[in-house]
């Protein structure tokens, strides 16, 4: 295999899983910041109102917001391994998938924009829901006096004074998603051609004593992430103004 193909395969497939990744992330991950966010400011609310420090409710949100962050502190090759017990041929998704359609997530391309997913979807709730809450809900509530929907308030109020902030969310999701190495090698495996994202290339190359193709692979993502950082710092300091 030429140091050429090494390089366009594994860079073409690690923008490949990063971007599908960053979509899915920013979907699911956003909504999911929305929804803490909107929780936390009706809480804060009827807090005040009910004059209270705790509600019933805050419990089983503690437990879904430790679970959304596991990934954070978990160990990515732990991660990796809840990913094959759950889409694995005899796992719990996995299973009856295979059985229903013959095709299986573990060792594809597909299973590695699942576990680039899973790992950076903490990244994207936690930033969407700090942008979302660092409005101020006085604007909030002016919008909903004057007659706007929810939903309005949201797209016409909310959203553009949060969007510098859920925009470095999916930046920094993206970052995240294109570094992924641990789970990734679980479920996808390290195929070159197939599944070896530039992550597994690099550490590939160094085992195999090539230090120059891991020289270059090194400088291509280092060179990447240093773009994103800085886009990110960038927008952090404009959302802060």
């Amino acid at each position: 295999m030429s140091v050429q193909f090494s390089i366009l395969s594994s860079l073409r497939l690690s923008l490949q899983v990063a971007l599908l990744a960053t979509v899915f992330v920013a979907l699911i991950g956003g909504l999911i910041g929305y929804l803490l966010a909107r929780h936390n400011i009706q809480e804060k609310r009827e807090k005040k109102e009910r004059q209270v420090r705790f509600l019933p409710s805050n419990f089983l949100l503690f437990v879904f917001e430790a679970l959304i962050t596991l990934p954070l502190t978990l160990p990515p090759t732990v991660v990796g391994f809840y990913l094959l017990v759950l889409f694995g041929r005899n796992g719990f998704v996995g299973r009856p998938l295979y059985e229903i359609t013959g095709w299986s997530l573990v060792f594809t391309w597909q299973g590695a924009v699942v576990a680039a997913a899973v790992m950076a979807l903490p990244l994207m709730v936690k930033t969407t829901r700090a942008a979302l809450e660092s409005v101020d809900p006085i604007y909030l509530q002016a919008a909903q006096t004057l007659g706007q929907s929810e939903w309005q308030v949201f797209w016409r109020v909310w959203l553009p004074l949060a969007w510098k902030g859920i925009f470095a969310g999916v930046v920094l999701s993206f970052a995240r998603a294109l570094g992924e190495f641990g789970a990734t090698l679980m479920i996808a495996g390290n195929i070159p051609g197939a599944t070896q994202t530039m992550p597994m290339a690099i550490y590939e190359a160094a085992t195999a004593g090539n230090e120059r193709l891991a020289l270059i692979l090194v400088v291509i993502l280092s060179f990447i992430s240093l773009v994103v950082v800085s886009l990110t710092n960038y927008l952090e300091q404009r959302h802060a103004q």
